[in-house]
């Protein structure tokens, strides 16, 4: 009975989508891949709202409900029977009368299963399709044959795209290059390692009083050179998020110099690299949003080179989804983490791997911990870090690392507004 109200529900918002696209006519921006869709959603809508009465769907709205829910503007009613009856209500007063409808809709396409990709593109087809990475062992493989039947599931929404419409694609990716050669529509590629359309580089820590308070790097298109600041973050991704943006914008003739304006306004999503300070004066980087093999590895490698920092500490949890690739790929994660950090931490059962792997690597047995959850995880953390450490604390969903992260941050009073997963709904679930 509930698979079939279930079912119910979303038929009859996604009808009520449809109506309203139809209505309303906007410009549609699907944004795919495996890692980093949300973070790349939310720069596009930062460089091009000052520009173009823009809409970006909220948190990471991407699933079968997400995407009509991202359309009508509506919020997600969880097990609310009476909310949901009156997101119906709401969503065919809106179909009916769209009023000031934006004009361009940034939206995340995300696929958990076979068959989600191909059941969303036979009835949203975008004007521009943004390709983000599609690495070799991606999240939500487990319920796939194979990475390449993920692979082939997400670009169904690049062979979506209208005649007249524009693919933005990852030239640092060769799955993503290969895509762009595949289609007769224009394709503007963005990259951080190789020469591009926009082109990252020169990327760095922006450091304060010997503290990391964000990242700085520039994007060339062509004779122009604009230097972007995110605060609050740091890693390589938000350059290739921001390469991606500006490439986008190009589509609404929106300058260099307008996106880096547009990025200074840009606050990093929760749970995605995000700086916070520590008890006892320390520095969280939190990445608990999600996990997967390449982000992990993204993650570790800006460990890595951050400096002024009197240890480093990782504190990782289970990637999940991985199927018959997890062993090998939380393996590979313990290898990098014995280089990378002179403290790990591991939280789950598959997260043993990287303990493990990181013993046999040379990393000291004594500064390997292993805990069964995240509320214990923190709650150790509280006695072991000390003044002048740097904490990097990542983990999938399942997981929910940022409760590690609320255990140790210097304000918990913030954690609401900093940290992923904090609403009633979430917080009931153990």
């Amino acid at each position: 009975m509930k698979s079939f109200l279930k079912s119910a529900v979303v038929s009859i918002l996604t009808f009520e989508a449809k109506l309203l696209l139809k209505r309303a006519k906007p410009r549609i921006i699907a944004v795919t891949g495996s890692v980093g869709k949300t973070s790349t959603k939310d720069a596009i809508f930062h460089v091009i709202r000052k520009k173009v009465p823009t809409r970006k769907s909220e948190k990471s709205y991407n699933s079968e409900i997400g995407v009509p829910l991202s359309i009508l503007g509506l919020a997600n009613a969880w097990q609310n029977p009476f909310s949901w009856l009156k997101n119906i209500v709401d969503g065919m007063i809106l179909a009916l009368f769209p009023g000031n409808y934006p004009e361009v809709l940034v939206l995340e396409a995300g696929v958990d299963r076979p068959g989600d990709m191909k059941s969303l593109t036979e009835w949203l087809k975008p004007d521009v399709v943004v390709l983000t990475c599609l690495p070799s062992v991606p999240v939500h493989v487990e319920h796939f044959s194979s990475p390449e039947e993920v692979v082939r599931e997400k670009l169904i929404l690049v062979e979506s795209l209208k005649a007249d419409g524009v693919l933005i694609y990852n030239h640092d990716d060769e799955k993503a290059r290969q895509a762009a050669k595949s289609i007769p529509q224009k394709s503007i590629g963005y990259a951080r390692y190789s020469p591009s359309d926009f082109t990252a580089e020169a990327d760095g820590v922006v450091y304060a009083n010997s503290t990391p308070v964000g990242t700085r790097f520039f994007i060339t298109h062509k004779d122009q050179r604009a230097e972007f600041t995110i605060n609050g973050t740091v890693g390589a991704q938000s350059t290739e998020h921001f390469a991606a943006a500006a490439a986008v914008a190009s589509v609404f003739d929106i300058s260099l110099d307008e996106c880096a304006e547009g990025a200074g306004t840009f606050t990093p999503p929760p749970g995605r690299m995000r700086l916070i300070p520590g008890i006892k004066d320390t520095m969280i980087i939190d990445d608990t949003y999600n996990s997967s093999p390449i982000a992990l590895e993204s993650a570790l490698v800006t460990l890595s080179e951050l400096r002024g920092f009197s240890r480093k500490v990782a504190v990782l949890g289970d990637m999940l989804e991985l199927g018959r690739h997890s062993v090998s790929a939380h393996e590979a994660a313990g290898n990098q983490a014995a280089k990378t950090a002179d403290i790990l931490i591991t939280v789950g059962i598959r997260a043993r791997g990287i303990a493990e792997a990181a013993l046999n690597s040379g990393m000291s047995e004594k500064n390997i911990l292993q805990y069964e959850d995240s509320v214990t995880a923190g709650r150790e953390l509280q006695n072991l870090i000390q003044p002048g450490d740097v904490i990097l604390i990542k983990g999938s969903q399942g997981i929910r690392m940022e409760r590690a992260v609320a255990d140790i941050m210097a304000q918990p009073e913030l954690a609401e507004e900093q940290l992923v997963r904090q609403s009633a709904v979430w917080q009931s679930i153990s």
